[in-house]
């Protein structure tokens, strides 16, 4: 039992150390993606520019299209000049990151795009420019859908972790797969499942919170 206690925790602990940071960073890379997105289009943005719109929505679209299995091994490269090594928890947080991004910059581009016009009407009405209308209208007013995006995130990067236990991304993925399939161990196969879906409950339960909450409040 404490054998157990011990993998799981230490697994736990992985699983969540790569889905904070792969979530840090998928925003980072994401949050500036999605607001060009946003300002850029042609048909509803602040900032028309076709060419780069289309530009930006393809490279998004293509990087969203990857199988995250088959984008992890494709950046094994790139995870050894970073991080010095392709395996384990640190290297697998730079594929996760790269994965989530292009998500990242959809959620952010809708959720901007769900504000009323008239806000920003009114907003340009009294002389804001675009960069005040993207931090102090865009973002706040779209703040409940963002949390709600992140949320979701949050959860894909959990199964994302998952998935690359199978070649060698460390977490409660690789846990299952070592001990739990390889070595018939049925008790840490349904441990791992177990964490897995309380932390997706937890997380879920979290966010809804903390959406109604900041909604509550506009």
């Amino acid at each position: 039992m404490n054998e157990l206690i011990i993998l799981v925790g230490s697994a736990t602990f992985q699983t969540l150390s790569m889905v904070f940071f792969s979530t840090l960073f998928s925003v980072v890379l994401g949050l500036p993606l999605g607001i060009l997105l946003c300002v850029t289009d042609p048909q509803t943005g602040i900032m028309p520019k076709p060419i780069l719109f289309q530009v930006l929505t393809r490279i998004v679209n293509v990087l969203r299209s990857f199988p995250f299995i088959i984008l992890m091994i494709l950046l094994f490269p790139l995870s050894r000049i970073i991080i010095g090594t392709s395996i384990g928890t640190a290297a697998t947080i730079v594929p996760l990151s790269i994965a989530a991004a292009p998500f990242v910059a959809r959620i952010i581009e809708t959720a901007l795009k769900e504000v009323d016009p008239g806000v920003i009407q009114a907003a340009r009405a009294m002389g804001s420019t675009n960069a005040q209308i993207i931090f102090k209208v865009l973002l706040p007013e779209s703040m409940p859908s963002l949390v709600s995006g992140i949320t979701l995130t949050i959860i894909n990067l959990i199964g994302y972790s998952a998935m690359a236990g199978a070649i060698g991304g460390g977490g409660l993925g690789d846990l299952a797969i070592r001990y739990g399939y390889q070595r018939f161990r049925s008790d840490v196969m349904i441990a791992a499942v177990v964490v897995i879906l309380v932390l997706v409950e937890l997380i879920q339960l979290i966010g809804t919170k903390i959406s109604g909450h900041l909604l509550s409040k506009r």
